[in-house]
């Protein structure tokens, strides 16, 4: 009996063993998960990230990431910088640039890019502008324009468009408002004659009457808009973990694109069997404020372009940053060689 009690103790013992041991197993997996933060703006252009994050590709690939929105594109390259945010996905600017040549930042992917056969940015004038004439683009010379920051992308957009359009650009009072709601908030009011904004944005303005859209930024300039990038620190240190958010974005990159940039033989936009699930996702970040029926075809409509697994157009990021360089706007010495990083994602074949 003695013996008896002995085994069945034992097993008790190995029993609770067991346990511990599964235990422990179980929160090591869930403690392996990685964290990172992603800095961004609340953007159709940044629906990759909405989608992967809700589809689960992050979690997937071990990761735990945090989204933090900012209302421009400059300081979401600071942010990566001074290591408060990890990955961020946003236009490139002439302080991108600056910062990414002191070796701070790493390109290694693709956001959006205007492209001659989807909407992309639209050129708006106020109502004031267009009702005193300001009916063309080739009439944006002597009237001011809304941007952001100096040597933000509206700066470069603005600058190609004038460039393209014959239009001497010293001639426009440049506004910069630092950020896009006041921005918007000056060409309602009147305050500023013109603004190049994304097409989720632009096309309800037009629609509303609060605004006119004058031409598309895409048949004056097809443009690499923005990056995918992370620290230099990252890709020195943490390559692995860039690895996996790189192949979870990837996923979120095929998913925006089968759902929202399906088109038919004649290249027309259709629905897709996925368009109203992953429309459902990005609405939790873009105009979660109003009712689906409302938001939908305003995210429909301002869905970007994006390449095919992220594939950066290299040869055109040199060019912007010659602009930049040009102008005075990025240091001279600055090496878009150095920067770029195409061994997480390969580039984008030259046409």
């Amino acid at each position: 009996m003695f013996s008896s009690q002995i085994r069945r103790v034992a097993r008790g013992a190995m029993a609770i063993a067991t346990v511990a041991t599964l235990s422990t197993a179980i929160a090591g997996v869930a403690s392996a998960a990685e964290k990172i933060n992603i800095a961004t703006l609340a953007f159709v252009s940044s629906a990759p990230l909405f989608i992967a994050k809700e589809k689960g590709y992050f979690a997937d690939e071990g990761l735990d990431a945090e989204l933090t929105f900012f209302r421009a594109a400059q300081p979401v390259s600071v942010a990566i910088a001074s290591g408060d945010a990890d990955f961020g996905v946003t236009a490139f600017t002439g302080g991108f640039f600056n910062l990414a040549a002191k070796g701070a930042l790493k390109v290694i992917g693709a956001q959006l890019h205007e492209d001659p056969a989807y909407d992309g940015s639209a050129i708006l004038v106020s109502n004031q502008a267009y009702d005193a004439g300001l009916t063309k683009v080739e009439q944006l010379g002597g009237h001011s324009f809304a941007l952001s920051q100096v040597g933000s992308s509206f700066h470069y957009m603005i600058g190609n468009v004038a460039e393209k359009a014959g239009i001497d650009l010293s001639t426009m009072e440049l506004k910069p408002l630092q950020a896009v709601p006041n921005m918007i908030g000056a060409l309602k009011t009147g305050q500023v004659d013109s603004m190049i904004i994304v097409p989720h944005i632009a096309k309800p303005l037009a629609n509303a009457g609060a605004a006119h859209i004058i031409g598309w930024v895409k048949d004056y300039d097809p443009y690499q808009v923005g990056g995918l990038f992370t620290s230099t620190r990252n890709v020195e240190e943490r390559r692995d973990v860039v690895k996996h958010f790189v192949k979870a974005y990837q996923k979120g990159v095929a998913d925006y694109r089968a759902a929202l940039l399906a088109t038919d033989a004649d290249g027309k936009l259709v629905k897709s069997d996925t368009t109203d699930e992953i429309l459902k996702i990005v609405h939790k970040y873009v105009y979660a404020e109003e009712p689906e029926e409302k938001a939908f075809p305003k995210l429909r409509n301002g869905a970007m372009f994006i390449t095919e697994d992220a594939k950066l157009d290299v040869a055109d990021v040199k060019k912007q940053v010659k602009w930049y360089q040009d102008r005075g706007y990025v240091a001279a010495d600055a090496d878009p060689d150095k920067f770029i990083d195409t061994s997480f994602i390969p580039a984008l074949d030259p046409k």
